[in-house]
């Protein structure tokens, strides 16, 4: 995992997901509080690092199983029946939410029932 001072600060939702209709701040928001960022604007605590590195890591597969980055997008931010209802992006803030929908996307790459 990443230490503290790893990642700068104003790196968080913004270079994981791209979205176009005000979603970034509220990701951002998730991995760092907006006070806090306003307050810091300079690295990462441990903690923020890890949940940036899961939004990141749930990304990325993402977009290697839909094989096209608004697929992806849509798939992270929509509430999927096979993760209880919950957006992958949600979930993706805990390491346990972040392994099921790892665990869903490798169904869905390897054609496995869901």
């Amino acid at each position: 995992l990443a230490r503290a001072g790893e990642m700068p600060a104003s790196l968080p939702a913004k270079c994981v997901l791209t979205p176009h209709d005000g979603e970034a701040a509220r990701l951002t928001g998730q991995v760092v509080p907006k006070a806090t960022l306003h307050r810091r604007k300079q690295r990462l605590s441990p903690d923020e690092s890890a949940r940036l590195e899961r939004m990141a890591r749930t990304t990325a597969l993402a977009e290697y199983v839909w094989e096209d980055q608004d697929l992806a997008r849509r798939f992270l931010l929509g509430r999927q029946t096979g993760l209880g209802g919950e957006r992958p992006i949600d979930l993706a803030r805990s390491e346990l939410g972040a392994r099921q929908v790892e665990e869903l996307l490798l169904k869905l790459e390897y054609s496995l029932p869901v």
